[in-house]
């Protein structure tokens, strides 16, 4: 974190009310936001506000049959609105390209490992899956992936926290499911079947590793309190990545991928598109200046969609 802590007054007995999904991860997501926290501002106080969401209530159907992951902040963000909480902490992979006009996010944490992980006690890597295998998953974007390598294999519906998928895997439900790295290792989720997939083999989704945090547009106080935990780098990345997604908000079915490095002053990201069935998956490369980001996901869209012709989104 880029060291210039703000000095709170001493007679400002400041109390930060944090809203958050309920899930484990999403908890352990909070309370990291609440130490960094009251590392960086002496004598701050926190209340972690535990919020059901819509997408949390309905597991036996696909987020895109229902309304897509803004079903995971509605709610947060209505006690966002009305002040019921300060500040609101997300997985940045789960925030809709387009956000209510009344609200920013101006911190996002350091990135953890942003790839995503096949699990499974029958091999290692996807190709050495049993011919036919069933795969447990509700990503359209590593289901397409997934079957570009190996059509043979069975997607079946997978939804529910981590726990729950990994007890469906113990139970010899699938024969494998997919995870995201950052979540385990936030989950202090260790074990031997585990294992990272290369991002040359899955691209991750946008944002996936981030945990942003969101606040009111007109709250410049906790914007200022923020300040400090924001990890500029990542940020950049992050931005540069939904971009990418915005361009493509009215497909939101399609599945979409974006990895954005920052090294100096350059930036390189790596874009993402795929058909359902991963029987068509297009990707690109740009490079240049971080402060040409915009430009580069820009130009980089409008390549895929042109790559992938108009009956592709239809």
């Amino acid at each position: 974190m880029e060291n210039h802590d703000i000095q709170l007054p001493m007679d400002e007995k400041l109390t930060i009310n944090i809203g958050t999904r309920g899930s484990k991860l999403a908890l352990a997501q909070a309370d990291i936001v609440s130490n960094l926290l009251k590392e960086h501002h002496q004598g701050v106080k926190t209340n972690i506000i535990k919020i059901k969401t819509t997408g949390d209530k309905i597991l036996e159907k696909n987020l895109n049959e229902i309304g897509g992951k803004g079903l995971f902040i509605k709610e947060i963000e209505e006690h966002l609105l009305d002040g019921r909480v300060d500040i609101a902490v997300h997985s940045m992979k789960d925030m809709p390209a387009l956000m209510h006009d009344a609200f920013e996010i101006p911190c996002i944490l350091e990135r953890e490992d942003a790839r995503d992980a096949l699990i499974s006690k029958k091999c290692s890597k996807i190709s050495d899956l049993p011919q036919g295998a069933v795969v447990g998953s509700s990503s359209p974007r590593r289901a397409a992936q997934i079957l570009s390598a190996r059509p043979d294999i069975n997607i079946v519906q997978f939804r529910g926290n981590i726990h729950t998928r990994l007890q469906k895997l113990e139970d010899n439900i699938v024969d494998a499911t997919l995870l995201a790295m950052a979540g385990l290792i936030r989950g202090n989720i260790q074990s031997d079947i585990i294992y990272p997939i290369d991002d040359k083999e899955m691209l991750p989704a946008v944002a996936q590793g981030a945990i942003g945090i969101q606040i009111r547009k007109d709250d410049s106080k906790f914007k200022d309190v923020l300040a400090p935990l924001n990890h500029e780098t990542t940020y950049k990345c992050i931005m540069a990545e939904r971009v990418f997604l915005k361009e493509f908000e009215g497909s939101c079915k399609t599945p979409i991928g974006a990895l954005a490095r920052i090294d100096g002053d350059n930036i390189k990201i790596e874009f993402m598109i795929a058909s359902l069935d991963g029987s068509k998956v297009y990707r690109t490369v740009r490079q240049g200046a971080v402060s040409e980001s915009t430009e580069l996901a820009t130009d980089a869209a409008s390549y895929l969609k042109y790559k992938a012709g108009d009956g592709f989104f239809s």
